[in-house]
């Protein structure tokens, strides 16, 4: 598939017109990634996936390598009696053996379910439980929180470790080379289910939102108009796997289209960043809004390092303000396009190449995704009224169901819509702008205020890299909005800086949104794909006050 940054005079109008799926009535989506390039000799031999640990240990595969391997891991499962529909739990970090393990999964109809290893033993054990998990795949260095809840979670018959397996553990590598590499694909329909992946709402346990096959195909508007892939492209995504942001946009996208991804494995460090960008010469990066402003802290990057090649950028995980949008615009001629997504859905509004942005939109609905904003019945608003972006429910890139959760799949679906609980509204053109979670949003003394916007404005100010802004319990307003900042280099937190950014907050934004507290903080609580924890930040308010939610 060719991107829309090869289209001359694009029409978004037209492209939504124009748009209709081809969806098999037989799919299975491993087979698509890699199996179906070994009749094109273009790409069979072409270099799948670039692998560099922050060690300095690389690694490469071509398609033809990760078909094969992924066929010998899909002929392991099936040796250890694995069958369709059954599930496992993938427990790497960015390695190779993520991909083929994924897919090997994937391609006999078994359900891998990506997690991070930054979770604990609690949390792998509910993920186990919760899916019936029948396998574990890990590594040494990760392995002891598997160990410590074997014992409660009895539908878990084999623990298969990436290095050196100990006492009852399997070792990946012995398994795979007694496997064959012939592998006789499963014949799944693209309504049956592929993969799930955990996703916390604002109550509860977290969800396994489920997505089925035909989840690769439904996600051809996103490689087309928001990641614009290119016959030679090589993506890179600064994110963990175990997110499905990167598993889509750097994996799973980037291969159905024939695409070269790097993967790295190791901290977030923007001066290692710069060089892998270069040594690679990668053309599309995916981020997001704190890696992109933390790239933004290395003075004169952009001559510095080689970034020659870097052509499409795009942000997502939280709407990206439009400082750091102009300024990496200024320094490398290159848009950054938004978009906003979630696990159930993936990003369904983006700003596409060829298509007028609006600084702080995050878009329009890529052709082929039909979303309204609506009530809470699922009935859509008027042009410019806050709402809740919705989905159309017979989206093909929509996800299935949560796993298990009857009750919890039916409350996100009213009138024919998904509703996402992300609060937009639509201006006069058809643009989408971004308030705010449904949960995060501000009521303080009538009023009605985004944090993000609020935000926005914060880190305009010089003094202020990072900030994150919540509801405070006050007497008298029932709620004040307070932020939380992270201070650039240079400054010094103090009761003059603190006034100093009110009223910079008075002068730039309506007066009612400026906080009336302020916290000077040196780093705030973030998921593993870099959203801020507001819910985590608002309790402790509430805690602090004296006051339950």
């Amino acid at each position: 598939m060719i991107g829309v940054e090869h289209m001359v005079d694009f029409d978004y109008d037209k492209e939504v017109e124009n748009w209709k799926w081809d969806i098999p009535e037989i799919y299975n989506m491993g087979y698509d990634c890699v199996d179906k390039h070994m009749t094109d000799p273009a790409i069979k031999n072409k270099v799948a996936l670039y692998w560099e640990h922050e060690n300095g240990e690389t690694r490469k595969y071509t398609f033809w390598e990760m078909a094969t391997l992924s066929n010998r891991f899909g002929n392991v499962l099936r040796d250890l009696g694995m069958k369709k529909g059954d599930r496992f739990l993938i427990r790497l970090s960015n390695i190779p053996e993520f991909q083929m393990a994924f897919l090997g999964g994937v391609k006999i109809g078994a359900i891998p379910i990506p997690s991070s290893v930054m979770f604990k033993a609690k949390e792998v054990e509910y993920r186990i439980q919760d899916s019936s998990a029948v396998m574990a795949l890990t590594t040494p260095e990760h392995v002891r929180e598997v160990e410590e809840i074997r014992a409660t979670c009895p539908t878990m018959k084999h623990v298969i470790v990436v290095g050196e397996a100990k006492g009852g553990q399997l070792s990946f590598y012995d398994l795979l080379e007694r496997a064959s590499r012939y592998l006789v694909i499963e014949e799944t329909s693209p309504e049956e289910m592929a993969f799930f992946c955990y996703t916390s709402g604002t109550t509860g346990m977290p969800k396994g939102a489920v997505h089925a096959h035909r989840w690769a195909i439904g996600n051809d508007p996103n490689a087309k108009y928001w990641q614009a892939f290119q016959p030679d492209d090589i993506v890179a995504h600064t994110g963990a796997l175990s997110w499905i942001y990167p598993i889509g946009n750097a994996f799973i996208y980037a291969w159905r289209h024939g695409a070269s991804v790097l993967l790295y494995e190791g901290r977030f460090d923007v001066e290692r960043w710069f060089k892998l960008l270069e040594k690679y010469q990668i053309t599309n990066l995916a981020c997001v809004p704190t890696g992109y402003r933390m790239f933004l802290t290395i003075k004169d990057f952009e001559k510095k390092y080689d970034l020659s090649a870097l052509r499409h950028c795009i942000s997502a995980g939280e709407p990206l303000n439009p400082e750091v949008i102009m300024e990496w615009k200024r320094k490398l001629g290159i848009d950054i396009s938004d978009g906003i997504g979630m696990t159930e859905c993936m990003v369904y509004l983006s700003n596409i190449p060829g298509m007028e942005v609006k600084l702080g939109s995050c878009g329009k609905p890529q052709p082929g995704h039909i979303c309204a904003i609506v009530d809470e019945n699922g009935v859509p608003v008027k042009q410019g009224e806050l709402g809740t972006l919705a989905v159309r429910a017979d989206d093909p890139g929509l996800f299935i169901e949560y796993w298990n959760k009857p009750d919890k799949t039916a409350e996100c679906f009213k009138n024919g819509w998904f509703l996402t609980g992300d609060t937009l509204f639509i201006d006069e053109e058809g643009y989408y702008w971004f308030s705010g979670r449904g949960d995060d949003l501000i009521m303080t003394a009538g009023y009605r205020v985004s944090p993000f916007e609020v935000e926005s404005t914060l880190i305009e100010h010089p003094a202020v890299l990072e900030a994150a802004v919540v509801a405070s319990p006050d007497e008298m307003r029932g709620v004040i909005v307070k932020a939380f900042l992270i201070l650039n280099e240079g400054y010094e937190a103090g009761d003059d800086l603190l006034k100093d950014i009110q009223k910079f907050m008075k002068e730039n934004a309506a007066p009612y949104k400026y906080p009336r507290e302020i916290e000077f903080v040196t780093e705030l609580p973030k998921t593993q794909s870099g959203k801020i924890k507001r819910k985590l930040l608002r309790e402790q308010e509430q805690e602090r006050k004296g006051k339950k939610k």
